[in-house]
């Protein structure tokens, strides 16, 4: 196979699982509601940040952008502000995660990058939330301020730990099925873009077991605070 003809197929081969992670991205929207006052979460940041690990963080920050533009004009109540506030917290965790474990692909890599989204996600938000919504509301920036470390801190870190977590948790599994669905060659390509990389699946299951479990403790812990501090909710649908 020529170089040419393998670009064309990665590059076709990658925007047909970029739109599958939109759709996917999509449906955890619209099924899972967590809710603690005005403010709501869902699981789409971690299904587009293992999205934009396997493909980079251009295709995260479309993937961001797409998907709550679908949400807007489908099942958002809360119109542009809503996309705004959306894109910004989805950018933030997403392009930062998977910039960093671009950069540097192996565990630390990913744990260093998931940190670092958990904390840009959260200070965007703040500032987002200082900004973006007294405009749009009609609170003042005094308001929104006396409910960062009631509410605005404790719950953006809840949800940026929560998605984090998941992460973890999910990307083996959807990895190793875009592998079997024929995607290996556009998630692990040689560094001249002329034939995959392969896995080395044995190490990757030594290395994940261990971190699979300390992830899902940080879900349930995550959860649990949401629910018992932050007077959380749940709802599917």
């Amino acid at each position: 196979m020529s170089r040419t003809t393998y670009k064309s197929e990665s590059r076709m081969r990658t925007v047909v699982a970029v739109g599958v992670f939109c759709a996917l991205a999509y449906i955890a929207c619209v099924l899972f509601h967590f809710r603690a006052a005005f403010l709501t979460f869902d699981l789409k940041d971690a299904v587009m940040t293992i999205g934009a690990m396997l493909f980079g963080p251009l295709y995260g920050l479309a993937m961001a952008v797409i998907v709550a533009l679908i949400e807007m004009l489908t099942v958002s109540t809360t119109g542009l502000y809503g996309f705004i506030m959306n894109v910004l917290a989805s950018a933030a965790f997403v392009c930062i995660a998977s910039l960093i474990y671009t950069h540097w692909r192996t565990m630390k890599g990913a744990l260093v990058g998931t940190v670092c989204a958990i904390f840009s996600m959260t200070a965007v938000m703040m500032l987002a939330n200082l900004i973006v919504t007294p405009f749009y509301t009609g609170v003042t920036a005094k308001d929104v301020a006396g409910m960062i470390p009631t509410l605005l801190l404790p719950f953006n870190l809840t949800k940026a730990i929560f998605n984090a977590s998941l992460v973890f948790i999910l990307y083996k599994p959807i990895s190793s099925a875009l592998s079997r669905a024929g995607f290996a060659s556009v998630t692990h390509t040689a560094k001249d873009g002329s034939a995959p990389v392969p896995h080395k699946d044995g190490e990757k299951k030594a290395v994940f077991s261990p971190v699979i479990i300390v992830a899902a403790i940080f879900a349930v812990a995550s959860l649990a605070y949401f629910f018992v501090r932050l007077g959380g909710t749940f709802a599917f649908g």
